[in-house]
């Protein structure tokens, strides 16, 4: 095993990024703050529930080569009629992608391509803390490629981000990006979908920046899917415009180790955030969500319920802070953690958190953590259902509650599947 600062030293020896102009002023910098940052460690404390050490087993290395694959080889993934841009370990597979949906009023593109549009240089790593967190950081230096989703009107079709990692013969590092800008009165639905082919050693190391502008309006989906061996951390800072509306659904099912950080900050009068999460976890895997919302401008809305779903020896940890600043005033807010352990040696921790600094505002939060209803098992039991059948009904319901606020019909019907076959499994 490696010591941490040994396994963050590797991450620094990554491939450089030739670039140009304003982006190599902020490459530069990113990487002199990741060196100074390092990993975090127990002692902070966002970081006290979340145990980095079997990362710390690893070397991980840059891509150096980029599989080749095909369409068959992803099918499973695909959402038909989806506009859709796909990476593979980080580099944009243009055989792979369908934009042939996209109409007017949408630019879906490659970042590498647009790095001379004027919108990505007055957005790119304005938004995320680079300077403030040591993965962001490293994700702005050695990132290579990413997605450039600009949206002037009303899209129907939905907007698809795959994001693959392939089997590797050494532990591997992969950055992906993706910058998102709403322009006023603009309407959005994005998939960003993080999937594993092979059950490989590898970390993926995600950043994502979205801006709102006023009226604009995006639902947000994230799925993390990483295979059972990876090692996946995602950051996504998001500003919201004057009555805008951003409806964010993240979930959590892969991975030996995942965390995903959503801070969203209220910009302008009237906007709502709706925030939603489910981990669907076991064996020894951790998942850890942690989310802030900032409440900076007056009469905002946030709603937010998050679920965590724990089996075999896993580790589930859910962090929301909800911040109302003194400017504030009108602040309508409620956040809700609902968690369900379905073995004794899983473990869940949740830390739902109000801070106001006005008196002028509804904010409310709450927090459970139990088992399947006994009475509802016996129900079903008594109805013919095996005690199997019947605790797996139940969790799927329970979960489905998430599943169902995604407005992607297929999207829903897939994860379903996926869902009942986790819960289906041994437990470890």
């Amino acid at each position: 095993m490696l010591t941490k600062e040994q396994c963050f030293e590797q991450l620094l020896l990554g491939k450089a990024v030739k670039s140009e102009g304003w982006l190599e002023q902020i490459r530069t910098a990113a990487l002199e703050h990741a060196a100074i940052l390092n990993f975090p460690s127990a002692s902070h404390d966002d970081w006290r529930f979340t145990d980095l050490s079997a990362m710390f087993q690893h070397g991980f290395h840059p891509v150096a080569t980029y599989a080749k694959l095909t369409l068959s080889d992803i099918e499973k993934f695909l959402i038909p009629g989806a506009i859709r841009l796909v990476f593979v370990d980080g580099c944009y597979a243009t055989e792979l992608s369908d934009l042939t949906q996209t109409g007017t009023g949408v630019t879906v593109a490659s970042l590498a391509d647009r790095l001379g549009d004027p919108w990505v240089e007055k957005n790119f790593g304005h938004h995320a803390p680079y300077k403030q967190d040591a993965f962001v950081a490293l994700n702005t230096n050695f990132f290579e490629d990413g997605a450039w989703v600009h949206v002037a009107s009303e899209v129907t079709r939905p907007i698809h981000l795959l994001h693959i990692a392939t089997k590797r013969e050494v532990p591997s590092a992969i950055y992906p990006r993706c910058l998102v800008v709403m322009d006023a009165s603009s309407r959005a639905t994005m998939i960003e979908d993080y999937v594993g082919l092979g059950d490989g050693i590898y970390f993926s190391n995600a950043v994502t920046e979205v801006v709102l502008e006023k009226h604009a309006q995006l639902q947000h989906v994230r799925v993390q899917r990483e295979e059972k061996n990876a090692f996946h951390i995602g950051h996504c800072s998001v500003e919201s415009g004057r009555a805008s509306v951003y409806t964010a659904t993240s979930l959590a099912f892969g991975a030996r180790m995942s965390r995903h950080t959503l801070h969203v900050t209220q910009q302008g009068e009237g906007a709502e955030m709706h925030l939603n999460g489910l981990a669907l976890i076991s064996g020894r895997q951790i998942a850890d969500t942690h989310t802030q919302i900032d409440h900076a401008a007056p009469r905002g809305k946030s709603i937010q319920l998050h679920k965590c779903i724990a089996d075999g020896s896993a580790h589930a940890i859910f962090s929301g802070k909800i911040i109302v600043h003194a400017g504030a005033v009108g602040t309508d807010s409620a956040q809700s953690s609902r968690n369900l352990l379905l073995s004794d040696k899983a473990r869940i921790d949740t830390q739902p958190q109000l801070e106001i600094f006005n008196d002028d505002v509804s904010c409310k939060h709450g927090a459970t953590v139990g088992q399947i209803d006994a009475d509802a098992l016996f129900f079903l039991k008594s109805r013919g259902f095996t005690e199997e059948r019947a605790r797996n009904l139940l969790t799927h319901a329970f979960a489905a509650e998430i599943i169902d606020k995604i407005p992607v019909p297929s999207l829903v019907e897939s994860l379903g599947r996926t869902i009942l076959e986790r819960i289906s499994g041994v437990r470890t």
